[in-house]
């Protein structure tokens, strides 16, 4: 339950305490606001507490932004500011000092507790009213501008994404707002909805391995269903503020589980055709979560940069200006909404080799497009890169304990461009696999030399500014080796296998990716060290195809992937059950 202190005397007929209830407080009043801080000694300090101005005039949504966004320790508009248990002690010390000045008592709370360090969230209230009128005449004025708003049409406005794509924005959240209202008002929860967008998702995959046309067309409008839930759990979590860390990570996650299962099945279904398509599958899977890591990399290395005199980002800021720019630069990357569409008719009307190929030439030419505008962003740029960032560039190269040793001595000397060893050692061991026969011990020398040269470049901390490109190009050796080595296996089984490892691999990259995002840093380093690093997998990978005769070869690839799921999925569970991370959600760009 969550308590608030209503200051003031009532107003007659203001509806403020039934709206206030409404949204799951317990009120409170107190006559002057000298009587709120004994009032708020007396709610449970592991409570949200809220002072909210008894002649507050405003909309319930007004109140709701300012009182319930479980994402801020502190937040306000006029006439109301509420606390989160992280910022009640800040709270708690403003009002012993009962803060002087004019405004509504709530107003110069928030401005004592933003003073003494605490950051207060403001949001943006659009055309919602929120005010404190000081007399009758303002007052009217006041009701009469909520009366002119639709509060409603207002909270189903702002529970779409800031910025998403085109097919979604016009496609797809017309209506699915509409859904995400009908689940709000029947109790339902946006990890629910999330849930059932997984199962969806994994019931297309069943019917799309089917081999069956019936199956096939199943299977698309059943994608195209699974994508219309997907956003409607995060306007489901926009419209009732109902954010939490673990949602964010459900969200996020499922979104690969489903698209990556649906390859799968794509896979199994063309395998019933006689159609083998496993290794357009897996290079799909690879050049989606390679692509995905550069963006990561690339927002984590720039997260907060500062002073970016970038003639590049200069140039995305004037095309910004220009309307149809926006959309173009948005669809041409293929997001989540287009990149789904095209899956979903292509699946319905053609086969699973065509789906794969338009697959990799849509996303290639999204990831070239924006892999080259972030790297003339990044050439061009002056701008200092923290602590935090490059840390977070460590943590997302998963570096595992050969890396570690090398790195450590390669440290001590004048540091060097990193870079370039990373790029040498990713195409030797790549090149290697692909020029020398399966079996042959030349390969594992290569991939001694790329966990030498690999430790070699996380030597120092990654600042350059192109370092950001250190963990798609450790993503982009690994995933490659293990496909490599599959296809040179040439026996029934070792490209599933190779699919299932990389998919166990890509989840613990991702969970690394989102556990940075929602603040809680990288995972333990016992579970990157359990897991080999990037370079400790593919030495493994490597070695077990030079001494496994190649009917063995899926059979241990197998084993890798189980033991890799397992303990990263049991650890990335523990923590995110248990996360104290703060409630998070993505309104960035569409993935």
């Amino acid at each position: 339950m969550s308590t608030v202190i209503l200051t003031g005397l009532p107003v007659p007929g203001s509806p403020l305490e039934d709206e206030l209830r409404s949204l799951g407080f317990d009120v409170r009043a107190v006559p002057a606001p000298e009587d709120a801080p004994a009032a708020l000694a007396g709610v449970p300090a592991g409570q949200r507490v809220a002072v909210v101005d008894s002649g507050f005039v405003g909309h319930p949504h007004a109140l709701r932004l300012a009182l319930t966004d479980p994402r801020f320790d502190a937040c306000a508009v006029t006439g109301a500011f509420a606390v989160q248990p992280g910022a009640r002690a800040a709270l708690e010390r403003a009002a012993a000092l009962t803060p002087d000045g004019e405004g509504p008592y709530a107003d110069r709370l928030a401005a004592a507790v933003e003073a003494s360090g605490t950051a207060v969230q403001r949001p943006e209230l659009g055309t919602l009213v929120a005010a404190v009128p000081s007399g009758a005449a303002e007052r009217a004025e006041a009701l009469a501008a909520v009366a002119a708003v639709d509060d409603e049409a207002v909270r189903l406005r702002s529970a779409v994404k800031a910025r998403d794509g085109f097919f979604t924005t016009f496609f797809i959240s017309p209506y699915s707002r509409y859904i995400a209202r009908w689940c709000a008002r029947r109790g339902l929860t946006p990890n629910q909805v999330t849930t059932a967008s997984l199962l969806t998702a994994l019931l297309a995959a069943g019917c799309a391995a089917t081999g069956e046309r019936w199956g096939y067309v199943t299977a698309g409008v059943l994608l195209l269903v699974s994508f219309v839930l997907d956003c409607t759990d995060g306007q489901l979590a926009r419209y009732s503020l109902q954010y939490s860390t673990m949602g964010a990570w459900l969200d996020a996650t499922f979104d690969r589980v489903k698209e990556y299962s649906f390859y799968a099945g794509l896979a199994l279904g063309a395998a019933r055709d006689g159609d083998d398509v496993w290794a357009l599958a897996l290079g799909s899977m690879i050049l989606m979560t390679c692509r995905h890591v550069v963006d990561f990399s690339f927002n984590e290395a720039n997260h907060d940069a500062t002073a970016n005199t970038s003639p590049t980002a200069a140039l995305s800021d004037r095309l910004d200006s220009v309307g149809w720019t926006v959309w173009v630069r948005r669809m041409i990357i293929l997001p989540i909404g287009e990149r789904w569409a095209m899956i979903a008719v292509l699946t319905a009307t053609t086969t699973p080799r065509i789906v794969f190929y338009a697959l990799l030439i849509g996303c290639a030419f999204g990831a070239l497009y924006t892999t080259a505008g972030r790297v003339l962003r990044s050439v061009t740029r002056r701008a200092k890169r923290t602590d935090r960032a490059a840390q977070a560039l460590a943590d997302l190269a998963d570096s595992g304990p050969l890396a570690e040793l090398v790195a450590k001595a390669a440290s001590r000397p004048r540091p060097l461009p990193r870079l370039p060893f990373a790029v040498l050692g990713a195409a030797l061991v790549v090149g290697v696999a692909w020029y020398e026969p399966f079996g042959s011990t030349t390969v594992i020398y290569a991939a001694l030399i790329y966990a030498l040269l690999s430790g070699v470049a996380v030597g120092i901390p990654p600042r350059g500014p192109l370092d950001w490109l250190l963990p798609p190009l450790f993503r982009a050796a690994e995933y490659t080796t293990v496909l490599v080595l599959a296809v040179k296996a040439d026996v029934p089984g070792a490209l599933p296998a190779a699919f299932g490892l990389v998919a166990a691999v890509a989840y613990h990259h991702y969970d690394t990716v989102y556990r940075i995002r929602g603040g809680s840093g990288a995972p333990p380093r016992w579970l990157v060290r359990a897991t080999g690093g990037h370079e400790g997998r593919v030495l493994l990978t490597v070695v077990l195809a030079a001494v496994l005769a190649r009917e063995a070869f899926p059979v241990a690839l197998t084993a890798v992937a189980v033991f890799v799921a397992l303990v990263v999925l049991v650890e990335s569970i523990r923590f995110w059950v248990s996360a104290g991370a703060p409630a998070v959600h993505d309104e960035g760009e569409p993935a």
